[in-house]
């Protein structure tokens, strides 16, 4: 059963196809929900319902959306009896899920170094966004993908075969999938993990921009998702740079259609300082008008 609401919003009965486990209680689950795939965006996110014995739904971005096959996937940990319980969920099962919900990032052409900064399970939005940047046309986009964790990441690491310039040396570790699709990814952890940069991913940012010059630096547009405390350090970094960077923002939600206003955040706006709803008005922002 499908039902569409406000054009692009649909509550869909999903079907569970396959959940991937990895380290650290993380989960990877693909669900077949052609009407939401067909619509979703990378920021864009779903509110899905972990078992019929839990009312209240959980909000996952989305990770990657095929809309031929019809189907999406979400990255979780398990945090809380809700995602324990959805990651109990086996294939063939039903979730329902209301989506694609927010705004989505934004691209611009005249700033084709795109760098796309993911902490822990802020990862999936910028997994979807280089998929769809790899799909725009040849050498409109230069992406860089900077994902940073603490704990094992959700993928099986391995040095990468693509050369960055003015990344730290010793740092080589990436993310296969997008190595396969021929986009450039570090990872950063200060767990000592193989390969990764030695600090926070947004540190590695810092480093990268700093090897840039002025004519390069015009071209950077930073995209980050992740802990708030994160998304206020790349705030930080584009703000020393020079360079904008939009943000998703993590809120805890209720409804996560824009009716409780339980998930607002303080924005400044060219009229002053306004509360905004991160389910509806977000969850993307530029993060200079919230950091």
């Amino acid at each position: 059963m499908t039902r569409e609401t406000r054009g692009t919003l649909h509550l869909e009965d999903a079907r569970v196809i396959r959940q991937t486990a990895y380290d650290g209680e993380q989960f990877v689950l693909r669900l077949a929900a052609p009407a939401c795939a067909a619509h979703a965006q990378p920021g864009s996110f779903v509110h899905l319902t972990c078992d019929p014995t839990i009312p209240m739904r959980r909000p996952l971005s989305i990770m990657r959306a095929d809309p031929v096959e019809g189907w999406i996937e979400v990255l979780y940990k398990v945090l809380g009896p809700g995602l324990h319980a959805l990651a109990a969920r086996k294939p063939n099962d039903t979730l329902s899920l209301i989506g694609p919900i927010g705004k989505p990032f934004t691209v611009h052409p005249e700033r084709p170094r795109t760098v796309l900064i993911g902490g822990g399970v802020g990862i999936p939005p910028m997994v979807f966004l280089a998929d769809r940047l790899r799909n725009e046309p040849a050498g409109r986009y230069k992406p860089l993908v900077l994902m940073g964790s603490e704990i094992p990441f959700p993928f099986r690491t391995r040095p990468s075969a693509i050369v960055v310039a003015g990344i730290p040396a010793g740092t080589i570790a990436c993310m296969p999938l997008l190595d396969e699709w021929g986009i450039a990814s570090r990872l950063a952890s200060r767990a000592g993990f193989p390969g990764c940069y030695e600090g926070f991913v947004t540190e590695l940012a810092d480093d990268w921009l700093s090897s840039l010059g002025p004519a390069e630096l015009a071209e950077v547009e930073l995209f980050a998702c992740g802990p708030t405390p994160m998304l206020a350090a790349c705030a930080a970094v584009a703000r020393r740079h020079g360079v904008p960077c939009q943000a998703s923002l993590e809120e805890f939600m209720a409804c996560a259609v824009g009716g409780c206003a339980g998930c607002t955040v303080l924005v400044r706006t060219p009229e002053g300082e306004a509360m905004k709803r991160v389910c509806v008005d977000g969850p993307v922002f530029d993060a200079l008008t919230v950091f």
